[in-house]
């Protein structure tokens, strides 16, 4: 399971530091693509699969379904890290999620989610969860 929340920055040539801790459940390649909320979602090979196989049965006929398999898998790309720790980040990735310089890094279970730092701290108040936590009872949590 991925957890935790880690600062870094994209160098010049749209370099991005993956946490080590990130890497060792990621192993060498994984999967990134564009993500719901503009942030970007990094999937190890095995959750990705079985997410792909997931839009695979979705049927032709929903209109919905098509356009978040378009969404997901068109926008996917497998990365590698390199000798530094780091993967570059497709420019069409980059520029979908706002992500210039800083870059915020957060696991959420089965996924990592890429920000773009401002846009992280704006969507993340966590000033309602006490509201939020009444509604998660519904859910089973």
């Amino acid at each position: 399971m991925f957890m935790g929340e880690y600062n870094h920055t994209i160098d010049a040539k749209g370099r991005l530091i993956v946490p080590s801790r990130f890497r060792e459940q990621l192993g060498d390649e994984f999967v990134i693509t564009k993500g719901l909320d503009n942030c970007l979602f990094v999937y190890d090979n095995s959750e990705w699969t079985a997410l792909e196989q997931k839009l695979r049965s979705l049927p032709l006929t929903n209109a919905a379904g098509r356009k978040f398999a378009r969404f997901l898998l068109g926008s996917a790309a497998t990365c590698e890290v390199d000798r530094q720790g780091r993967i570059l980040l497709p420019s069409v990735l980059r520029e979908f999620a706002g992500i210039e310089k800083d870059a915020v890094l957060v696991g959420v279970g089965s996924r990592i989610e890429i920000w773009n730092r401002d846009k992280w701290a704006q969507a993340n108040t966590f000033d309602d969860m006490e509201e939020i936590a009444e509604h998660m009872e519904g859910l089973g949590i």
